[in-house]
């Protein structure tokens, strides 16, 4: 199977179920986001441990990414065959900030990002996460979504925050608050 279809030259794509759009209408704006997110994700995971408990998280969330993808490319769609994101997933990323969470300082002022290598990894994640939240925000005004997919954006950027803080700190990297 070739790469290449050049049935996108003129600008359009296909949504699950096969319905055409332009690439740059706010469906395929998301998916590009969240797109994005994912490839970053990947970014961080290439740096971490090959048995890292954190490494493992991050894959399943690039997973629930995939997921995501999928329900925002059935949009237009009737397709109801597609993985759903649920309140376990919300939990899941939860657990992850609160078990975090403990072990860090409490936070009373912004931080720059940055630090280690993985920790600025997440904080850019992190960014990229929340223009996903965005689009997706502005594409649940057009469409109804899966009212888990918005929460689950805003509860991972809490998570890539989080994670971001925990690798400085077992790796004994001051954070660096904002000097207003």
């Amino acid at each position: 199977m070739k790469i290449y279809t050049k049935t996108g030259d003129k600008g359009e794509t296909s949504l699950l179920g096969g319905k055409r759009v332009f690439k740059n209408c706010v469906e395929m704006e998301a998916i590009g986001e969240v797109d994005e997110l994912n490839s970053s994700i990947g970014l961080l995971v290439a740096h971490l441990d090959k048995d890292s408990e954190e490494k493992k998280c991050l894959q399943k969330i690039q997973n629930k990414l995939f997921d995501i993808g999928s329900n925002l490319a059935a949009v237009q769609t009737d397709i109801i065959k597609v993985p759903q994101i649920n309140t376990n997933d919300l939990e899941f990323l939860e657990n992850r900030i609160d078990k975090m969470t403990a072990e860090l300082p409490e936070l009373t002022q912004f931080i720059l990002p940055g630090g280690s290598v993985q920790a600025s990894l997440a904080f850019q994640a992190r960014a990229i996460c929340r223009r996903a939240e965005r689009v997706v925000t502005k594409l649940n005004q057009h469409y109804e979504l899966n009212e888990n997919i918005p929460k689950y954006l805003n509860r991972l950027s809490d998570y890539l925050f989080t994670l971001a803080r925990y690798f400085n700190k077992i790796e004994n990297i001051e954070e660096i608050t904002w000097q207003k």
